[in-house]
């Protein structure tokens, strides 16, 4: 009897796996993504749509910050390896970002209309 409950419980935990991915896969909103490697922001200019998110990894060993030049959007904190920052793109325009620890480091955020 304990057999068939452990069978039963592992199939029932494939299934939720399954059903776990195929949503993850399943997601229509596009990714746009900006990784932090090497004291450079990657890629350093990205185009997205108004009311599109954007997340920053961080894949330094090193911390690294995201601050609007124009302070268009919040600015993250203090960003340790492998910690993310997201932002909703805003209006339509070009936004310059910068990281306050490292200053040299920069990016451009085009938006354009969705």
């Amino acid at each position: 009897m304990a057999l068939l409950c452990a069978i039963g419980c592992l199939n029932l935990s494939a299934f939720t796996i399954a059903g776990d991915m195929k949503d993850a896969s399943s997601t229509s909103s596009k990714q746009n993504t900006i990784e932090i490697k090497d004291f450079a922001f990657s890629p350093q200019t990205i185009t997205v749509k108004s009311g599109e998110k954007i997340t920053w990894t961080n894949r330094d060993e090193e911390p690294h910050t995201v601050v609007s030049v124009e302070k268009q959007f919040k600015k993250s904190s203090a960003l340790d390896t492998d910690q993310t920052f997201t932002i909703t793109a805003g209006a339509p325009g070009t936004y310059t970002y910068f990281c306050s620890v490292h200053p040299k480091m920069t990016g451009t955020i085009v938006v354009v209309k969705s």
